[in-house]
């Protein structure tokens, strides 16, 4: 063979085998930035740190998916925007407008987050010092009393009527002050303009350490209660079922890193640290470190293991908002809830 021929035998097969490359290596470069990206809301609480935790862990990564945060201030708001199509999906409490959002089916509940039980510190009901001084110094003396909460349907709504059911008098003796933020409410209360609110305890305890508020009594003392939930919408749940198995797999192994460090905070120091650091990002990021960790610290609470859903709580929920008239009678849990991604009790 002739040294020409050898050469151009050469040249087609680098040829050949740079063609090769450049379609292996694209297709490697599109598997690598093939993830799904998943907008996921969020408030900017220690109890929302089971998907801060599973994004800083790799998890959603893992599972395939590119999330990205989009920070709330109320739940109401993001119930719309899962039905909206703006966010893919949600943690945060049942809510009225959830409810008839998925009565229209537009939304459902896919698994359980925060979770009130007993030994467990959880959200803390706060009276103002001015009403503390003028009596309001338990739950029971909430009758009279305004509080303070987001909207009319919200969970802080809901919460108030389980104390009030439990202490004897009827829900409408507390006057209920909607605000639309928990900002707002945190004002009227330092200010005295509202007499009591419930909070969860990474803003309660600092509120009461610095005595601009008392803590009056705990929302456990009227659990079980399912505070939190995960939801998607029902396009996501019926037609994108592996997607979000993945979510719900990769947020699961974000509650069990939370679960196990910042329930017992003592049994590994450097493990706290090293979370808390984690949690800060998006936890009071604004503020120096020293200043943020005892909040984010204070307001661990417990998140449902597996994302499993308290479905029997969250079938009461659905029952007082109807009986409030705040949803339409005709909505079944069966349109609230697709039990099929979690375990549910």
């Amino acid at each position: 063979m002739s040294t020409w021929n050898m050469l151009s035998k050469v040249t087609r097969r680098a040829v050949l085998a740079a063609l090769v490359g450049v379609i292996v290596g694209g297709t490697a470069l599109e598997s690598a930035s093939a993830a799904d990206k998943v907008k996921l809301g969020a408030l900017r609480f220690t109890s929302h740190s089971g998907g801060f935790v599973a994004f800083e862990n790799g998890y959603f990564k893992d599972a395939g998916l590119d999330v990205e945060f989009v920070y709330f201030q109320a739940a109401t708001p993001m119930a719309v925007a899962i039905a909206s199509g703006d966010i893919d999906f949600g943690v945060t409490s049942i809510t009225g407008g959830l409810i008839n959002l998925a009565g229209k089916g537009a939304i459902k509940v896919i698994g359980g987050a925060l979770h009130e039980e007993k030994g467990i510190d959880g959200s803390a009901i706060l009276a103002s010092t001015k009403a503390f001084a003028d009596g309001l110094t338990s739950p029971d003396k909430l009758k009279g009393r305004s509080l303070g909460i987001t909207q009319t349907g919200s969970s802080f709504h809901y919460m108030a009527a389980q104390v009030a059911k439990k202490e004897g008098f009827a829900t409408s003796d507390i006057k209920m002050k909607p605000l639309q933020k928990v900002g707002a409410i945190i004002g009227a209360l330092k200010s005295g303009q509202v007499d009591s609110m419930i909070i969860v305890p990474h803003i309660a305890k600092p509120l009461s350490k610095a005595g601009k508020a008392k803590i009056i009594g705990w929302i456990n003392d009227y659990a079980p209660y399912q505070v939190t939930t995960i939801f998607t919408s029902t396009k996501n749940a019926s037609g994108k079922k592996d997607l979000v198995k993945r979510f719900v797999g990769a947020y699961s192994k974000g509650i069990a890193d939370f679960n196990r460090v910042m329930l017992n905070q003592k049994a590994d120091m450097a493990a706290t640290d090293a979370m808390v650091k984690q949690i800060h990002k998006y936890v009071y990021a604004s503020r120096p470190y020293a200043k943020a960790a005892p909040s984010i610290k204070n307001g661990a609470m417990r998140i449902s293991k597996n994302a499993s859903l308290d479905l029997t709580d969250v079938k009461k929920q659905l029952d007082w908002f109807q009986s409030e008239g705040l949803v339409s009678k005709s909505i079944t849990i069966d349109q609230l809830v697709d039990s099929s991604f979690v375990e549910t009790y």
